[in-house]
């Protein structure tokens, strides 16, 4: 790790991304390997040179013969701690500048209009990814911790998990998540979600970019989140926020080096005006240049006061020249600025200076600390280093100005710059005006404020907060990976119940037993489940009792004949097998108050479509099991805020279950009607608790040491001791403990 940081990280971190940190290039039949520039590999080349880890990623070629293979691969293995992944030009075609560019770039930069949805490039973009996955399994070890990069790899994480890769792995996206209303466009939505959160630990630039994400979780995919935290399976998935920064000190003190000395003094000397003015992208439709150009030409109409002493030094950097959109946008520039220097221009000056193409380090800082200005508009950005790298050159002098968009990453943590509207040409004019004009003490205090921010949260500090929360959350998978119910733990659940004489098996119905479904008459018991539950009863050993959050009714008809004990209404109502009628627990219960809630849930139902009240003995429930996801979870975080303060100083509580509310009698719950059971015995030899909900944990809370308490489904906060997967799991284990194990 970076000397600056005082730290050491001890696992090996192996990068994947598209392209490597480096670009092999074939020089009169020799091989010449030289590090990429700019994006990614910039960002991150000094974090893995100083991490001793791995990157994996395209070189640029692909080898001509075996012999040529042999050799760049040693090459970039031994020189670049870097591990190739060849790409066919049909790959390249279809995978690249096809799906990667063509549909997901402009999907998730909201420039919809540009996109295009061909099977046959998302083929090719899952087929590139499952190389990636191939790739990666030759040389992943134990302990090793993978950090997947931006969106050409999105399926790469869950194809990992897919092959049991049992490792840490991380994915970061460099560019913004959209909004779910615009991500559900794709026609291959879900694939790409779960692909996602095959990962351990999601990072995004911007909170926006992040609750995006979740949103198109849970109204996609249906799962609901915590905190950030997502359950897939049996693991638990963080998606969190970690702004990308820069190698600050490298930019700054880049610019007292001789060689940049040398080529701010010929910059100066070509220019000859008073100001400059700079702008540095990526030719991309994202990047808002022809709008920044328009409003140069308005500030050029609205100033001439400034003519003859400004230049706008535009520098462009080709991309995708092979896509038409980018080979239309191109044309564009040039003819904006053909006609701003025609109309302005005078003998001896022109008012923008156009370079459409990449320059060396060493110029690019020169240009960077002799901008008094710098202009960086794009339309949408995931994060734009281009600001924060322009900041870091005028760390020591503070007298540069900073015009940023706001719809830039970058404008959530520069908030000092000169913030505009990117589709506001006169606002980006005024601007450049208020910029030019501003006082070398508003200047200092501006940069100073925001270099200090990107000095503290560098390139470096970015990369170990992420690899330090991934190897945290690694962690708390590892515990909880320890609390499911193994083969082996099974067993010995076997075994204990063997040699018990006298058993307590309490048992949740819906999403324990029997899976959860979208409306409650559907969950009725398989005749193989009443089977089981009669003949765990049969056994004068057990005592087993069903307690639901059903009613009396529907439980006494479907548990009709087994022989168990109920609990109806999450303890409301008990029935032992041998009573003639239901008991209620608590004494004094009253109905009388459902008058005045009845309408509230009612009104809600009416505004969420598909959710219904139902209404129990002494119990209201607002179901939303077939709402909208984010819609139903939103109204009833809302219900919930609505009925706390109504309830307050009544006997009533509210509970949120799952996809459910319930208003009840505060004094009644699981728990004291499983010790109704728990305190027949002093002693119970064996008690097994099992259930799948929020209120289950009433009853997991009362459970006596050393006991089997099994929450149904990974969650990460709850009281019982292991886990199962699915009521399937519940059902084998129960009936493993009827029958022998085979």
């Amino acid at each position: 790790m970076h000397a600056s940081n005082g730290k050491k990280q001890n696992n090996r971190v192996v990068i994947v991304s598209n392209r490597l940190p480096v670009s092999v290039a074939r020089n009169n039949g020799n091989l010449k390997i030289t590090p990429s520039i700019g994006g990614l590999a910039t960002g991150l080349s000094s974090f893995h040179h100083d991490s001793n880890g791995l990157w994996v990623g395209w070189p640029g070629i692909s080898p001509s013969d075996n012999e040529e293979k042999i050799t760049m691969e040693e090459t970039l293995r031994r020189d670049f701690s870097c591990l190739p992944v060849y790409l066919s030009a049909a790959d390249l075609k279809k995978y690249y500048y096809g799906f990667s560019n063509r549909t997901l770039w402009p999907l998730f930069h909201y420039f919809t209009t540009y996109c295009t949805y061909e099977k046959s490039e998302w083929k090719a973009y899952r087929k590139v990814n499952q190389m990636f996955c191939r790739r990666l399994l030759e040389v992943i070890e134990p302990g090793d911790m993978i950090w997947v990069h931006d969106y050409h790899l999105l399926l790469l994480p869950d194809l990992l998990r897919q092959e049991n890769v049992d490792a840490a792995i991380g994915l970061f996206l460099h560019i913004p998540f959209p909004s779910m209303e615009i991500f559900r466009y794709l026609p291959w939505r879900e694939e790409i979600l779960r692909g996602m959160l095959g990962a351990d630990l999601i990072g995004f630039h911007t909170y926006d970019y992040t609750r995006h994400f979740l949103s198109s979780v849970l109204r996609i995919l249906g799962r609901e989140q915590e905190y950030g935290q997502v359950v897939a399976g049996n693991r638990l998935v963080k998606a969190d926020t970690f702004p990308m920064g820069i190698d600050a000190r490298k930019y700054s003190e880049a610019v007292d080096t001789s060689t940049v000395i040398k080529e701010k003094k010929t910059l100066r000397e070509r220019l000859k005006t008073e100001k400059i003015i700079l702008s540095v992208d990526r030719l991309d439709f994202s990047k808002g240049i022809p709008e920044r150009l328009r409003a140069f030409e308005l500030f050029l109409e609205k100033q001439p006061k400034w003519h003859n002493k400004i230049t706008f030094v535009m520098l462009c950097v080709p991309s995708r020249t092979k896509v038409k959109q980018y080979q239309l946008l191109k044309r564009e520039i040039d003819e904006l600025v053909g006609r701003i220097n025609g109309r302005f221009g005078r003998p001896g000056w022109l008012p923008i200076l156009y370079m459409y193409r990449s320059v060396p380090f060493d110029e690019l800082i020169a240009l960077y600390s002799e901008a008094d200005l710098a202009l960086v508009t794009p339309l949408r950005d995931g994060m734009n280093l281009v600001a924060k790298e322009y900041l870091a050159c005028h760390s020591k002098t503070g007298l540069g100005v900073l015009v940023l968009s706001e719809t830039a990453g970058a404008a959530a943590e520069l908030g000092e710059a000169i913030i505009v509207n990117p589709n506001d040409i006169e606002m980006i004019a005024d601007a450049i005006s208020q910029g030019l004009e501003m006082s070398a003490e508003d200047k200092k205090a501006a940069v100073s404020f925001m270099s200090r921010r990107i000095e503290k949260y560098n390139i470096f500090r970015w990369a170990e907060d992420f690899i330090e929360h991934l190897s945290q959350i690694r962690g708390r998978h590892e515990l909880n990976k320890q609390r499911f119910l193994n083969i082996d733990l099974q067993r010995t659940v076997k075994s204990s119940y063997m040699k018990a004489n006298t058993r307590l098996i309490l048992l949740d119905y819906d999403g324990t037993l029997v899976s959860l479904k979208k409306k409650p008459e559907l969950a009725r018991p398989s005749a193989e489940l009443l089977k089981l539950l009669s003949a765990l009863k049969a056994d004068p050993k057990n005592t087993v009792v069903i307690i639901s959050g059903r009613d009396r009714d529907c439980l006494s008809e479907w548990m009709s004949g087994t022989g168990v004990d109920l609990v109806a209404e999450h303890g409301t109502w008990l029935r032992e097998a041998d009573w003639n009628e239901w008991q209620i627990k608590e004494e004094g219960l009253n109905d009388q108050w459902k008058k005045n809630f009845y309408p509230i849930l009612e009104m809600f139902s009416e505004r969420t479509p598909g959710s219904f009240v139902e209404e129990k003995t002494y119990a209201l429930v607002w179901h939303y099991r077939k709402a909208e996801p984010e819609l139903g979870a939103l109204r009833a975080k809302e219900l919930m805020d609505a009925l706390h303060d109504m309830l307050s100083g009544t006997s009533l509580q509210v509970l949120r279950g799952s996809k459910v509310v319930e208003i009840k009698p505060a004094g009644v719950n699981k728990g004291k009607a499983a010790m109704h059971w728990i305190d027949k015995k002093e002693k119970w030899d064996f008690i097994l608790s099992m259930g799948d909900d929020w209120t289950d944990e009433d009853i997991f809370a009362v459970m006596p040491d050393k006991t089997w308490s099994i929450r149904v489904g990974f969650k990460p906060f709850t009281r019982a001791n292991y886990f199962m997967e699915s009521p399937e799991e519940v059902v084998n284990l129960l009936n493993t403990l009827v029958n022998d194990i085979k």
